[in-house]
């Protein structure tokens, strides 16, 4: 009965969560008069999946995702470097001040975007960025507070007993961190690099803020030209994000594993 209960519990909740995608699906594939019907159509009497095409041919989306992928891709190599090379560092190097400096970075993770948003246009201005692809691509090359304080965290599981017998070998500081610690990282890299994919590529407020010209516009922010000030398309709007949403949840489908190997992993640590 209670394993019953459980599962039963749990077949809920994913509905939850499923029955907005499955509904903005059905959205996506209605005619104009089945989204507007009174008393609304679930289900249509015709599958229109014509209007995927059309959705993406009424505006340059082929633009948006050529952009959004530039983003992507470069940032999520960006973050990944800099974040496990700086971890890396506050793990395995001695240096005065070392844990004041890290919970320095940690006190960055407190600052709301909402701070931080001026001047950061004030900073990318100054530098000739606006309008360009380099504000949503170059600060990714500094590391964020979040994923370098878990890799530190997951270095620090690795036994320091490696590093010395690699130093016994000749190895230096870099060969270490190159050969040794990033394949052993290889698990909490691919977590950080769906983290950082996700909020890449689903981020509207960033290239809302920095992109003026359309020929530089990302998906999300494509997404919202079919928002008009007289009226809304919905199934474009339906279309175009159920599009959106397949690389995520392909890539979250490829690493769920190692995502839970690491929650199980930390859970067991703690």
């Amino acid at each position: 009965m209670r394993r019953t209960l459980g599962y039963g519990a749990l077949i809920f909740l994913t509905a939850l969560f499923v029955a907005p995608f499955l509904w903005t699906l059905i959205t996506a594939l209605k005619s104009e008069a089945e989204l507007y019907a009174y008393p609304p159509v679930f289900w249509p009497e015709r599958l229109r999946w014509e209007n995927f095409s059309n959705a993406w041919t009424a505006l340059p989306f082929t633009t948006f995702l050529k952009n959004s992928m530039i983003v992507v891709v470069l940032s999520t190599l960006g973050q990944l470097a800099s974040s496990s090379l700086v971890a890396y560092g506050f793990a395995r190097f001695q240096f005065p001040g070392r844990d004041p400096l890290f919970i320095l970075l940690l006190a960055t993770m407190m600052i709301p975007w909402d701070v931080k948003m001026i001047p950061l246009y004030m900073e990318f201005n100054y530098l000739g960025w606006i309008n360009t692809l380099k504000p949503l691509i170059v600060p990714a090359w500094f590391g964020e507070a979040f994923f370098i304080f878990l890799l530190r965290q997951y270095i620090m599981t690795i036994p320091m007993e490696i590093d010395e017998a690699a130093r016994m070998d000749g190895a230096n500081a870099w060969q270490i961190y190159w050969r040794i610690h990033l394949p052993l990282m290889a698990p909490a890299l691919v977590l950080v690099g769906t983290f950082h994919f996700m909020n890449a590529w689903n981020d509207y407020l960033g290239p809302l803020i920095y992109l003026n010209d359309q020929t530089t516009y990302t998906l999300p922010l494509g997404l919202a030209l079919f928002k008009g000030l007289h009226e809304v398309d919905y199934i474009s709007i339906a279309a175009i994000t159920v599009i959106l949403c397949l690389p995520p949840l392909a890539l979250f489908f490829y690493a769920q594993r190692y995502i839970m190997d690491n929650a199980l992993g930390s859970s067991v640590k703690g």
